[in-house]
């Protein structure tokens, strides 16, 4: 089954690029209340379920024992942009569990935001583990081990009891064992596992109903979303497309990025969640068509917002000299 061109990119009147890919949107009780694609083609989530793995860090009472502040839990989360507030909160949360950047396993690159690697270049600074953009989650990772008495080394293993905890979060929320011919070591070398498009939808709707999990572990995962949406700067970083997405309805939306394509989220005040993975990769096409998707999930429910949504699915691209030349549009079927 080809996936549907849910993306186009066009120069003056014509359509010049498209990109194909397959989204769901899905209530607690697990009904599509909106598909495009194969939602049942095992896709890697890549860093759009770090709410999912960040989830020990509440239940085994690590995030309560080190005092960890929402702004920390949202970082926990994060994919961040390797700002110095990002990199400060990430120091203060292995501080807290009394360890420092030696202790992180994510390895380290410059900020994927240009304008910040250069301000780090410019006063002649190198990145450490802190700024890499998943440092949050990993510091939350190697909190949790401490609490629980843990050997911190190589818990970015599949084994470790930090990445085992994980992992069960992960398959109680999308409904279904993780095995290991679908798992691939992510960009931070933790482990990743495929699993179908619509269960990682379901799996936030659950967090956001608290339908077909525990009390517990709805709390704990309402409780980072609510971070998150708190907090959308230390989730992402300045003008990333999760912060700009967050802000647009605050307290209404929550939206995750993930590497190659992928974004989730969920829409508390509806019951939903989405996810979605477009079949190239593409970020551009990705952020435009989670807007869209979070229009359509709000039309009914607020007109004017889902108009606001809409507007964030299209960007109009210039040239160099800031001429319009074209626009970057989701193209939804049909509701």
């Amino acid at each position: 089954m080809a996936n549907p061109v849910l993306v186009e990119v066009t120069r003056g009147g014509m359509v010049e690029s498209f990109h194909r890919g397959a989204f769901a949107l899905v209530d607690g009780e697990g009904r599509l209340v909106a598909a495009a694609g194969d939602v049942d083609r095992t896709v890697f989530p890549r860093s759009a379920i770090k709410v999912f793995q960040a989830i020990p860090l509440i239940e085994t009472g690590a995030a309560a024992a080190f005092r960890l502040t929402p702004a920390e839990l949202a970082l926990a989360c994060a994919s961040h942009s390797g700002e110095d507030g990002h990199v400060r909160l990430a120091a203060a949360m292995l501080a807290k569990a009394g360890l420092d950047e030696s202790s992180l396993e994510c390895g380290c690159h410059w900020p994927f935001d240009a304008p910040v690697a250069r301000e780090l270049a410019r006063r002649g600074e190198t990145p450490t583990a802190l700024h890499n953009n998943c440092s949050g989650k990993h510091a939350g990772f190697l909190c949790t081990a401490v609490h629980r008495g843990e050997d911190t080394k190589v818990y970015v293993g599949r084994d470790h009891p930090v990445q085992v905890r994980a992992r069960a979060a992960i398959e109680d929320l999308v409904g279904q064992a993780l095995t290991i011919d679908a798992c691939g070591i992510d960009g931070c070398s933790i482990p990743t596992f495929a699993a179908p498009l619509k269960g990682f939808a379901h799996g936030f709707a659950k967090l956001v109903t608290g339908e077909g999990i525990s009390p517990q572990r709805a709390a704990a995962g309402r409780s980072l979303i609510d971070a998150c949406m708190a907090h959308p700067w230390e989730m992402s970083g300045t003008g990333r497309f999760c912060e700009t997405l967050m802000t647009a309805a605050p307290g209404r939306v929550f939206a995750k990025t993930g590497a190659e394509g992928v974004f989730c989220g969920a829409l508390p005040d509806l019951g939903l969640g989405f996810a979605l993975k477009i079949d190239d990769g593409a970020t551009r096409a990705s952020e435009a068509l989670a807007a869209a998707v979070i229009a359509r999930a709000l039309r009914r429910e607020d007109a004017d917002l889902a108009a606001t949504f809409d507007g964030l699915g299209r960007r109009t691209l210039h040239n160099w000299e800031k001429v319009e030349v074209g626009e970057i549009r989701a193209t939804m079927p049909p509701a």
